[in-house]
Parts: structure tokens; C-alpha cells; sequence
């Protein structure tokens, strides 16, 4: 729950659904395509009743939704919501940052390139309306009422 300092923060409420390391895995492995209960535990190597739980607040916050398997078996599946799929750009400029600061010269690493051409992906950037690169001094923080 939210402090009355945070209550309007769009980061402090993008962090309630976000901010646990394990929230982030499971979208990261929805987008590579995985979709069943099985195949993330396997992948993640989670004890099962931390990703039920995690899966359950990635459902109740509407980034995913259990459908019947694609298969037709009796099994359900975990499937990206537009909301889920809008995260993406968040995913991906963890990985840039990521790639950027957190390996040392010749380790393995994976690295995410363009399905089409193979190639590896632009580095994201904040940019103005008017398409100049912004840096945080270049922004500030202004109240105002949504919708």
C-alpha cells in the first residue's frame, strides 16, 4: 500500500505490480513465448507457490490472462494483455542497461536482436515532442488530474 507522499507517483504504483524481481522475469519469459504454468517454473527454477502468486498479481493487475491452451488439452495458459504487452520498452531498457553496465569484458551473456534482420536493437532514449534526445535535468515533475 501506497504512503500518502507516493499515492501520486506514477513510478511508486508502476513499482506495486512491477518492482518484484520475479514480476519482471515471468513478463520477460511472456514475451519470449512462454505461456504455462510448467514452463516458467522450469525456466525460472521458482518454488511454485511464489510464481502462483506472482502469476495471480500479474493477472489481477491485468498484464496477463489465463486462457484454455492453445493445444486444446485440459491445461490453461498465461497469455500478455495489451497492458502487459505496453511493458515491453520497460523490459527492454532493463536488458540495455543491463548489457551496458553489468557484464565484464568476454562473459556470456544473451542479447536481444530483431527477429526479422537478426540485428541488435537500437538503444532506447527519452526524447522530446519534438525529437531531441532528454536527459532528467532536460525534465520535471508537474501534478495534474488523469482523464
Amino acid at each position: 500500500m501506497l504512503d500518502e507522499n507516493n499515492a501520486q507517483c506514477p513510478v511508486a504504483r508502476a513499482l506495486e505490480v512491477l518492482g518484484d524481481r520475479w514480476a519482471l522475469m515471468i513478463l520477460r519469459d511472456a514475451f519470449d513465448g512462454l505461456r504455462r504454468f510448467s514452463e516458467f517454473q522450469k525456466n525460472l527454477g521458482l518454488a511454485k507457490n511464489i510464481l502462483a502468486t506472482r502469476l495471480k498479481l500479474l493477472v489481477e493487475s491485468g498484464l496477463l490472462e489465463m486462457q484454455p491452451a492453445s493445444d486444446g488439452s485440459a491445461y490453461k495458459e498465461y497469455v500478455l494483455t495489451g497492458k502487459g504487452r505496453s511493458v515491453f520498452p520497460v523490459v527492454v531498457s532493463l536488458r540495455q542497461w543491463g548489457e551496458k553496465f553489468l557484464f565484464e569484458a568476454g562473459e556470456v551473456r544473451s542479447e536481444l536482436v530483431e527477429a526479422a534482420s537478426g540485428h541488435g536493437l537500437e538503444t532506447l532514449q527519452v526524447r522530446g515532442q519534438d525529437g531531441r534526445v532528454l536527459n532528467a535535468e532536460d525534465c520535471l515533475r508537474r501534478v495534474v488530474r488523469h482523464g
